[in-house]
This record gives structure tokens, sequence and C-alpha cells, in this order.
């Protein structure tokens, strides 16, 4: 049997820098190993192997159904919070389903029809925070990307049960977000220790009682359905498979919980981290107000959408600290070859996007937050990867770049913005993605005046 690049030392060793250091981590094994290297993430199961260079992620994530498969079995981590049937957990014809039923809501006409609301919750959340008064951008990307998905996803807007719910979610995806909730998935008798138990025990009944309120949605909708309603919620029971079958309660269920986990968090903190770079880098700032200020008073969502530098921003950002580190894995399904090594079936596959976003030789200096990379250069889609590749590539991947840019849009055209303190703020893991290991603190002085409008009236 070949032997495979890798750390030596025993498995709980390697589980422990795995969930507490994962990106240092990552960055040792590759200096170490090489292209490709083998983490032991469980002691009863084979080594999980690692890929980041281009050709072997364009190599993994395009060979789907070929000698690699992406089965939903491997992604089992997410069945206690997605259920068995979200997207993210099936395979083969049901996946193909399911995919193909959530994804017409997100085709670019529909989702322009949210870009009003998108900025009508950035307006109301941003104007609840005090002036001159230091408040952490993070909580308040979470608070605007949580309400986005009540209403644009769930169809839930005011009320007692929308609060509820809220309430509820917000406690399920801030304790799912902590190390020690991680560190289950790969030692599942720790939820058999005293305390610990416990805890256990309160997330899950959390997550019965918002289960519950989700399923009394539905059936609500069911009994009043009105197909003039936009939500995705709406849409999803709309969709009808080759069969003319719609989803079961229970599908729209597990696949309401996807889009919310898949698209609130993540979209959140690449928001944070955006705000950081836009507020730490005097010169990113200044060139993307004039861009933002070129456009005039009330610009179009679509035409914010193709800013060139605006996009180049996000893209940086999601380069530099991707949320998801690593893409959906993928299992040998016959003998292959992958940089050198010869493959049997049965392995584990999984690309690091964090250490291909750190290559050197595709983004010189890459620790360096730079977003002229992105319009001096086209990056393939196996160079810059922020959401994944193949048949698992997320779906809300457009709505989430809307979403992203029409928010730091909207608060960097209306307010004006200064970051507390300037100390490096660096990545860590926030359960099974990422997120800022520090508050980013900024405070509003004021609200802007666009540049066309001060030079409007020093001319008069």
């Amino acid at each position: 049997m070949q032997i495979l690049p890798g750390p030596k030392v025993p498995s709980t060793i390697q589980v422990l820098n795995w969930i507490f250091r994962p990106m240092s981590y990552l960055r040792e094994c590759a200096k170490n190993y090489g292209e490709l290297f083998a983490l032991k993430l469980q002691s009863n199961l084979p080594p999980i192997l690692f890929v980041h260079s281009p050709e072997a992620m364009q190599q993994v994530l395009s060979n789907d159904h070929k000698e690699l498969e992406a089965p939903g079995d491997l992604n089992s981590i997410f069945e206690y919070l997605l259920g068995k049937n979200s997207v993210i957990s099936l395979s083969g014809k049901n996946h193909q389903r399911q995919r193909q039923l959530i994804m017409p809501p997100f085709h670019g006409e529909r989702m322009r029809n949210y870009a009003e609301l998108i900025e009508s919750i950035t307006t109301k959340t941003i104007n609840k925070q005090p002036k001159n008064q230091p408040f952490n951008i993070r909580n308040v990307s979470q608070e605007i990307t949580l309400q986005i998905m009540m209403e644009a996803v769930f169809g839930i807007y005011e009320g007692e049960q929308a609060d509820k719910l809220r309430n509820l979610l917000c406690e399920i995806i801030e304790q799912s977000s902590v190390p020690w909730r991680v560190s289950f998935l790969y030692f599942p008798k720790l939820k058999d220790v005293i305390g610990i138990s416990e805890l256990w025990k309160q997330q899950i009944k959390k997550q019965e009682k918002a289960d519950q309120l989700i399923y009394q949605e539905i059936q609500e909708r069911r009994k009043n359905f009105d197909p003039q309603r936009t939500d995705i919620l709406t849409l999803l029971m709309s969709s009808r498979d080759e069969d003319g079958q719609p989803m079961n309660d229970e599908e729209l269920r597990d696949e309401l919980m996807t889009l919310l986990f898949a698209g609130h968090e993540t979209t959140a903190t690449a928001i944070s981290w955006a705000f950081y770079w836009i507020h730490k880098l005097p010169e990113v700032r200044e060139k993307l107000l004039a861009e933002l200020d070129s456009l005039g008073e009330n610009p179009d969502s679509n035409t914010i959408f193709k800013l060139p530098y605006l996009t180049a921003v996000c893209n940086e950002t999601l380069r530099i600290y991707p949320v998801a580190m690593l893409t959906f894995p993928r299992k040998v399904k016959t003998p292959i070859s992958i940089c050198g090594h010869q493959l049997e079936p049965g392995t584990v596959i999984m690309g690091s996007i964090y250490l291909t976003h750190q290559r050197e030789d595709i983004y010189p200096e890459p620790q360096k937050f730079n977003p002229e990379r992105f319009i001096e250069r086209q990056f393939s889609p196996y160079e810059f990867i922020p959401f994944g590749g193949g048949s698992r590539r997320c779906i809300g991947l457009a709505f989430a770049q809307m979403e992203m840019k029409l928010i730091l849009a909207k608060v960097l055209k209306t307010w004006s913005m200064q970051l507390v303190d300037t100390q490096e703020i660096q990545p860590q893991r926030r359960g099974l993605v990422t997120g800022p290991n520090g508050p980013i603190n900024l405070v509003i002085e004021n609200l802007r005046q666009p540049a066309s409008v001060k030079l409007e009236k020093a001319t008069v």
C-alpha cells in the first residue's frame, strides 16, 4: 500500500490541531508535505486527503460521476442541523432532484426583486446604531443578513412568531459556532460527559422548538397558499420535479435550514471582513467611494452589482480569508492519479480553498489585501473558489454576491464611519466555517455627502 505524505503524530493530536488552529495547521502541512497530504481526523476511518493546486482542484471538482463522486453521506456532520433531506446531505438522483427544485428562486430576474428589501433592512438596522459610539460590525451584519433570510427566504416579517423564530435561530447559530460544539463531530462520546451532555440537550431542545415554528409556518402557508408571494419558501412550494411532484414538509424544512445556515453566517462574516479592510486601508476606501459616488443618488441595483472596483473588493475579501476553508468531499470510485499519487477506490479527498487562495504562485503577497489583483487578472474557477465547485457548488452564490455588494454600497454611500482601532484581526474557526478572532468595531460619525453634491454646493 502506498504511504501518503502527512503528519505521523497520533490522530487525536491531528484532530485537536484541526479543531483549534485549522488554518495555521493547513499552512504547516502544505509547507512540509506539498501539494497533497493526508490527515487522520477520525481514528476509525482512513485519512482524508487535502489538495490545493489549481490542477488538482480542477481534477477533483470537475470529475464528478467519473473517477470521483460527491456522496452526500460524507456530509453527515451537517445532518443534526440541516436534516437528511438537505441538498447537502443527499447523493445521486436525490441530490440532483433537490438541486433542480431549489435553483429556480435564485435566477437573476427573481433575485433582483430582493434588492429593495436588502437596502431597506440595511438602512433600518444601521439607523438603530448610535452615532459616535463603537459597535461590532459583525453583530450588525448578522442582524441584517438574518432579517433578509427571514423575509426573503422564509417570508416571515413582524409578529410574535417571527420574533420567537428569529431569537431561536440566532441562539442555534451562535452555539453551533463554538469550538466545543465542533469537537462533538470528532469526539462523539463527549456528548455523554456530565455537564457537556446538558449543553447538547439544550441545543437539541432549541432546534426542536425552531422546527415546530417552521412546520407551523409551512402548514399555514399550504392552507392559505398565495402564489403571488415572492419569498423563496413560496417559490419552493410551487416547484415541481420531473414527475410533477412537489417537496414535502420535511424537505421544505431541511432546505430552509440549509439556505439559512449557508447564507446567513457566511455572508455576514464576509461583509464584516469587507468593512474591516475598507476602513483599515484608506486608499481602498477612497477609491471605492469615488466609484460609488459616480453613480449619483439612487443607482440601479444591477449597476451596483457590475461595478468593477466594488466587485474586486468583494472578491479580495472572499479570497484572503475565505469563510469556507474546504470544498465538500469527494470519494474515489475507480483508481485515479492526483499530484503524482495513485489513489484507490474509497479514498476521500477535500480541496483546501484556504490554501489555494494563499498560494504565492497565483496571488503574489497573498497576505496583502489587494483588490487590484482582480482588476489586473481573470482567475480561473479553480484558482478563485470561495463558493466551491462542481456539483456541490453553492446554489446561493449569486444571491450572496448581490447581498454583499448592495449592503456595502448602501452603507458606504450613506454613512461616514471609522475603524475604532487598527489592531490586526485574524481569522479563526467558527463552527464549520471561519470568522474574525476579535470584534471589528466601527463608529458612525455622520451622514455622508457624496463628492458630486459637495462639488455642486461649492460651485453654487
